[in-house]
């Protein structure tokens, strides 16, 4: 139960077969294996110590993918950044988790600079660039020293702090030990079809858990990885014809985006044998034109947070079927995956009837230890044993769990999280802002949208523009209100003082098909 145990493996018994390939580079297993050892030795060299965090802000590559192994080989502990964040927001991270160390490719050196007096721990700044390093800042390569042994955490050793949005308007450090996160690879191995010999692409951020999923799955059963710096629908299409690429995960989105692309009939993509998706059920317009584009494919649904490492449910390609016996089966979310419990609660945490909508509970070693420094939280979120997901939803009697609302108001826009909380505080450090609430509105590309309703001061002003700027200076753009409703009357509250936001969906729902409350 360590994750550098897969990459030794593969060493071992597939030492000559392709591990990573990033453009240009190509290397084996056994050149990934010497890499790893050799840039934890520099990881060392430079003072990590056992339990130390390590940051990183960069697009997807294969030296991600080194950083991913280096780090617990050195026996530190690894903090990816969301590559969409407002320097204020990534300063939040690093000096929340106390990261000592980030590594940083070319595309955020920008952002880095201005950070300039605002982070309190970091004391080193690896570049992943090629060539010189900027100034104050260690190049990559030049950190790949003599291989040291490895460290052997494992088991409940922390391995991963994998930040996620908060409820309370502050983001959360999810903290994965190396068990939670071996387990999960596990578990994903039959539900995702992983295979020795499978060529996956790098399509979804590597920051995201839905990434190191892959990143862990697919090296512990001796797959390669191929890598584009972030997801583009020519991009994807390229890499898939390319690279022969026969699996990858995509949120509904970005498969939208790739079924429907006009050149996508130009492309061979019958390399591809198994496409994961998440965050959403897929439309059944868009499964209707993928089984039409990539016939033959194996579509799995899977289910899960980052609290779950992630993965809790997975529906397979028998669900994704227009016709027959299970011919809207891909509506669902699935099942519980092979080592993990998943039960349905009710407000005093006792099962629900099959039908009956509840709370989705999860229970298994890939559950995490807890939120970093937020003892309460935890205990809360983990009460029971169970892990208390705050999504909506029902069992059926064949255990299929439908999702049908999430109680944690969060909005699910081209697969990103984003919590209502957080955008409201934004919203509220704006002086002419009397009351907002935040709320997910349908919208054809995305799925849904951030839609602010507020109520300004008497005598201020705002427009929707000026409080959309206001919020791009405070949270990631992806978070930020697309529109602004404005409105002269108080926002309507419930006997307990809370904003009834089924009142303020019904309006933007209604004939939608999804239920609002």
């Amino acid at each position: 139960m360590y994750l550098t145990q897969g990459l030794k493996r593969n060493v071992q018994i597939f030492g000559d077969e392709l591990g990573t390939q990033d453009g240009a580079r190509v290397r084996t297993w056994r050149e990934c294996g010497d890499r790893v050892a050799r840039l934890a030795g520099g990881l060392r060299a430079m003072g990590v110590s056992d339990g130390e965090r390590v940051a990183v802000l960069s697009l997807n590559s294969d030296r991600y993918f080194e950083y991913f192994f280096a780090v617990p080989w050195a026996g530190g502990v690894f903090v990816p950044i969301n590559i969409r964040l407002a320097p204020p927001e990534i300063a939040f991270w690093l000096n929340d988790s106390g990261a000592e160390i980030l590594f940083v490719d070319d595309n955020f050196l920008d952002a880095v600079k201005a950070l300039d007096g605002k982070l309190e721990t970091v004391r080193e700044f690896v570049y992943m660039g090629d060539g010189a390093a900027p100034d104050g800042m260690r190049a990559y390569e030049d950190m790949l020293l003599d291989p040291i042994p490895d460290a052997m955490r494992g088991y409940e050793d922390l391995a991963g702090l994998f930040y996620t949005g908060g409820t309370t308007g502050r983001s959360k450090g999810v903290m994965l030990s190396h068990r939670n996160l071996v387990s999960n690879s596990y578990h994903i191995i039959p539900a995702m079809f992983y295979r020795p010999g499978m060529r996956y692409l790098h399509a979804p951020p590597m920051f995201h858990i839905a990434d190191g999923l892959a990143v862990f799955g697919v090296t512990m059963i001796g797959g390669s990885h191929i890598f584009i710096p972030g997801f583009a629908p020519d991009v994807c299409l390229d890499a898939i014809e390319k690279h022969r690429i026969t699996d990858t995960l995509l949120v509904p989105t970005m498969m939208n985006m790739l079924v429907n692309h006009p050149d996508v009939g130009k492309h061979d993509l019958s390399s591809l044998e198994s496409v994961v998706y998440g965050a959403s059920p897929m439309p059944e317009a868009v499964i209707s034109r993928a089984l039409e584009v990539i016939p033959g494919v194996k579509f799995t649904h899977a289910y899960g947070q980052t609290e779950c490492a992630p993965l809790s449910t997975c529906n397979g390609p028998e669900s994704h079927v227009l016709e027959g016996p299970n011919a809207g089966l891909f509506k669902s979310a699935g099942r519980a995956v092979m080592g993990v419990d998943v039960r349905i609660f009710d407000d005093d945490d006792n099962e629900v009837a099959p039908g009956v909508v509840g709370q989705v509970c999860i229970r298994g070693p890939n559950v995490m230890l807890g939120y970093w420094n937020l003892p309460e939280l935890t205990e809360e979120t983990l009460r029971g044993g169970w892990m208390h997901s705050g999504d909506g939803g029902y069992m059926d009697e064949n255990g299929f769990v439908y999702i049908v609302d999430r109680m944690k108001d969060m909005i699910i826009t081209g697969g990103e999280n984003v919590y209502s909380a957080e955008v409201e505080n934004a919203l509220h450090q704006h002086l002419a802002v009397a009351e907002a609430a935040v709320i997910g509105v349908p919208d054809d590309k995305w799925g849904e949208r951030v839609h602010a309703i507020v109520r300004l001061r008497d005598g201020e002003r705002a427009d929707e523009a000026a409080l959309i700027a206001h919020c791009h200076t405070l949270i990631a753009g992806f978070k930020c209100p697309r529109g602004v409703t404005f409105r002269d009357e108080p926002l309507p509250l419930s006997g307990a003082g809370k904003i009834l936001k089924t009142t303020l969906r019904q309006p933007y729902w209604e004939n939608q098909g999804k239920g609002v409350s």
